[in-house]
């Protein structure tokens, strides 16, 4: 009898591990951008979202744009920008930079830590922070 219920639990216990076991994400993920906090403009369809915006060492996001300006504070780092047209621009630590609405452009981070930036996105509501373009 004890033989059979150490095989049962063996056994239960091979069959389980399996159906639990899940891959890890990749982490950390290229991006990252957390809110911080949300307030709606009276009278308008806009809304200001204040986020904390880390980007991976040597990750560029793509061409995209936002629904609206973004005003943007760098904290550590090194953060590129390339509008479509303009020359690469890079911001340090201390500096800050406006992205217009609906402006296309591309960003990262350089050097080998990664990009810390407080950003203030002021957008219209419901969209979402990022439209990819191709």
């Amino acid at each position: 009898m004890k033989r059979l219920v150490l095989c049962a639990a063996f056994t239960a216990i091979a069959f389980a591990v399996p159906a639990t076991a899940q891959q890890a994400p990749v982490q950390p993920a290229p991006v990252t951008r957390t809110p911080i906090g949300k307030t709606e403009v009276p009278g308008s369809n806009y809304e200001v979202i204040t986020a904390m915006v880390t980007i991976q060492p040597g990750f560029k996001a793509g061409r995209h744009n936002h629904p609206g300006t973004v005003q943007a504070q760098v904290l550590e780092g090194e953060f590129m920008i390339q509008f479509d047209g303009e020359p690469e621009k890079i911001f340090k630590a201390g500096q800050s930079l406006e992205v217009p609405n609906q402006a296309i452009h591309n960003e990262g981070a350089l050097g080998s830590v990664p990009a810390k930036l407080i950003a203030v996105y002021v957008v219209e509501k419901g969209k979402p922070l990022v439209n990819p373009i191709k």
